[in-house]
């Protein structure tokens, strides 16, 4: 684009730093066809809070309700409105609508309104209409009933549309959705919007996951299939999701400690789970984090009391006694319990895998970066360590210690035996 800026005056210019017409990409634009659906399947990156704010803008002017789903509170209102691609960046002061917190709801000028709403809570969602709806992170949402309540509401105005901004994911929402013969699929890449992306973002985030399946997905925006190599598998874990836990008898907080903080660390893993009478077990939350030793014992105990849990269970093969001092510091006294790994990450999972190839395990809701690693973790070839993952294995091996024991004495026998049979041979 070449504009001689220099002949504009203040006002022009003003006007031009906000005409999306001109700054958006091909793929970033509005499709013209008739559509119900318009998923957008981008690579980390690509712009795509910035298309949904900007079609929320531009649907307002003709609709009076275009309301707003997160995937958390939090991402609704730091990402979608206050974000500095979100809803009040990219308006104008005239057209910027008065953000209610309180009310959770967006007033614009001409008097349209956007009710706010997150995935978490899907309840809310319940009897509620939409013209026009920008459903951001899709495939994060905890709760896939959410969609479902989503799109009932779909029915105000001669024309009601939904505008999905998501990294893909092959979850059965992802997947129901792009076959809908009422949907229009836009795909991009991080790579699309490579010129208004930090150098460092490129040096360091790229050279990690280019050429790896999460890049493939997080960078090139693909639906991948499972890892056939992986522990876990996809269709494993939706077909025993639930979506509430039955009472409990035991619960766990499981930390994988990361052991530096700066903006290249490792996570800190942090995953809560219980065990019900029925010896099943349930994953409850995943909180992990890049925080300081400080932050993340904070959250852990956080977490302890919210779920009042029996125990806190950490790796403490790097960071030794000082886990559990910052334990300590901020609750003296919750129940800890230090666990040191002997074995490397696949022997440690794969009681744990069994246990979900048994129907034992299930997750309350949804956790796509948790499962993300999961379903990625190759025993073989994997080189990045899948904290969340061990975090999880942590806390499961905690609530089963007798079958976890059983199956690797088992595990060894047979290895034993295969071992003697070749020397045999």
């Amino acid at each position: 684009m070449n504009l001689d800026l220099s002949t504009l005056n203040d006002a022009e210019a003003y006007a031009l730093l906000y005409d999306w017409d001109i700054w958006a990409r091909h793929n970033q634009k509005t499709p013209p066809n008739d559509w119900t659906y318009w998923l957008i399947l981008a690579g980390r990156g690509f712009g795509k809070t910035r298309t949904g704010a900007e079609w929320v803008r531009q649907s307002v002017k003709t609709s009076k309700y275009v309301n707003l789903i997160g995937a958390t509170a939090d991402d609704a209102r730091d990402i979608m409105i206050e974000g500095e691609s979100g809803i009040l960046a990219v308006c104008p002061y005239d057209e910027r609508p008065e953000y209610k917190k309180s009310e959770r709801k967006l007033v614009w000028p001409n008097g349209a309104t956007s009710l706010i709403f997150t995935a978490d809570e899907p309840e809310r969602l319940r009897g509620k209409q939409h013209e026009k709806l920008w459903c951001d992170e899709l495939a994060a949402w905890r709760y896939p009933e959410a969609w479902t309540q989503a799109k009932l509401g779909l029915r105000l105005g001669d024309k009601p549309q939904a505008c999905l901004t998501t990294t893909p994911r092959p979850t059965p929402i992802i997947k129901e959705i792009a076959s809908d013969s009422a949907t229009h699929i836009t795909k991009g890449t991080t790579y699309d919007n490579k010129a208004n992306l930090a150098p460092s973002f490129f040096g360091q985030i790229i050279k990690a996951y280019e050429g790896t399946r999460l890049g493939r997905q997080e960078l090139n925006a693909e639906i991948l299939d499972d890892n056939p190599n992986a522990l876990w598998n996809r269709t494993q874990i939706d077909h025993n999701r639930v979506s509430q836990a039955p009472d409990l008898v035991r619960i766990v907080v499981g930390i994988d400690p990361a052991v530096t903080s700066n903006k290249d660390s490792d996570l800190t893993g942090i995953v809560v789970a219980g065990v019900g009478s029925n010896q099943h077990g349930y994953v409850l939350d995943e909180k992990s984090t890049i925080a300081s030793p400080d932050e993340w014992a904070r959250l852990a105990v956080k977490l302890y009391h919210e779920y009042h849990a029996d125990r806190i269970v950490a790796e403490v093969n790097n960071g030794g006694d000082l886990v559990e001092m910052v334990i300590r510091t901020i609750d003296r006294n919750v129940s800890y319990k230090d666990v040191r790994a002997t074995r490397g990450k696949a022997r440690r999972a794969e009681p744990i895998a069994a246990l979900y190839e048994q129907g034992r395990i299930h997750h309350v809701g949804s956790f796509p970066q948790l499962e993300d690693e999961m379903c990625e973790f190759d025993p073989v070839t994997y080189t990045k360590s899948p904290d969340r993952m061990d975090a999880l294995v942590w806390a499961l091996t905690e609530l089963f210690p007798s079958l976890v024991k059983v199956q690797e004495e088992t595990k060894y026998v047979q290895e034993t035996v295969y071992q003697h049979a070749g020397w045999m041979n």
